[in-house]
């Protein structure tokens, strides 16, 4: 377990204190949705950015090409560790 100290105003502290804000397992529990909930902005960013910007469709060659090139990186990393 990490112990962490938080600087507040004491007002804000108190009024944290009596509604129960402060409490390890209420911090917990709101410092994993605030975690949750930025991974969910995160994950909406990157669609927003994917749908701006559309790729275009690889041609059956090119993913050839691109299967081909994994293949022989793959077989040269293999042959320096063997």
């Amino acid at each position: 377990m990490t112990t962490v100290n938080i600087t507040l105003p004491d007002a804000l502290a108190q009024e944290a204190s009596k509604a129960g804000l402060l409490a390890p397992e209420r911090m917990e529990r709101m410092i994993r949705e605030g975690l949750r909930q930025e991974r969910v902005d995160q994950l909406k960013a990157a669609r927003v950015n994917l749908f701006s910007e559309p790729t275009v469709p690889m041609t059956p060659d090119e993913i050839a090409a691109e299967i081909a090139a994994y293949r022989a990186e793959r077989r040269r990393a293999t042959d320096r560790v063997g």
